[in-house]
């Protein structure tokens, strides 16, 4: 004789609305925290936005318009005349920032976990942190934590892993604290540009004067 078990789900409304609130409410707070956190990051144009909104508010658009115009010819001018400390202080940190998140951490958790660097305790899985990222040039100098019970030489093993799956040419992975791993992605080459160097500053050559006689 044949048993046949049926098995029946039920959904709760009102719990998937609850759910839904929740995950919205936890998204917009994340943002909002997100746009602050750039706001003090770059008060270069967190202010003058800011400032424009305020007076087009109190004095109308067109007095938001022309502070919205002051500002940006004024980051127009500071990019004419000083561009080194406009890429300081603007843009290279907004690419720092951008590349940070875009080739890394946006990306941690999958690597890891194809890496074999994830543990699991039930339920919960666990991933190394994200200790830091610098960007560079040519190198790109990525700091993590270890998980408790890991081994360097596990890490170290990962490098042609994390140069393959971060989109670099080579990976160097090094122990430079107790648990901390620093991974060097090397993204291009440094020597591939020729360096045009002057001929007087070469080691071991001078520019002789001229010692004509005089008539």
């Amino acid at each position: 004789m044949n048993t046949t078990t049926t098995t029946t789900t039920t959904h709760d409304p009102a719990g998937e609305v609850l759910d839904a609130i929740l995950t919205g409410a936890g998204r917009l707070l994340l943002s909002v925290f997100t746009l602050a956190w750039w706001a003090i990051l770059f008060p270069m144009v967190s202010v003058p936005a800011g400032l424009s909104v305020a007076a087009g508010w109190f004095l109308g658009w067109p007095a938001g318009v022309g502070v919205a115009g002051g500002a940006v010819a004024g980051m127009v001018l500071w990019r004419v005349l000083s561009p080194q400390t406009f890429e300081r202080w603007f843009t290279g940190r907004v690419r720092s920032r951008f590349l940070t998140w875009f080739r890394y951490r946006r990306r941690w958790t999958n690597m890891a976990t194809a890496c074999g660097l994830s543990t699991r305790d039930g339920d919960r899985v666990f991933i190394p942190r994200l200790v830091s990222v610098q960007i560079g040039d040519t190198l790109d100098i990525v700091r993590a934590r270890m998980l408790p019970g890991h081994c360097p030489d596990t890490w170290i093993h990962r490098a042609d892993h994390f140069a393959h799956g971060f989109g670099a040419q080579k990976a160097k992975v090094s122990l430079v604290g107790p648990g901390l791993v620093e991974i060097t992605f090397r993204r291009s080459d440094s020597l591939a540009d020729p360096v045009v160097v002057p001929f007087e500053s070469m080691a071991g050559f001078k520019t002789i004067p001229s010692t004509r006689k005089a008539a």
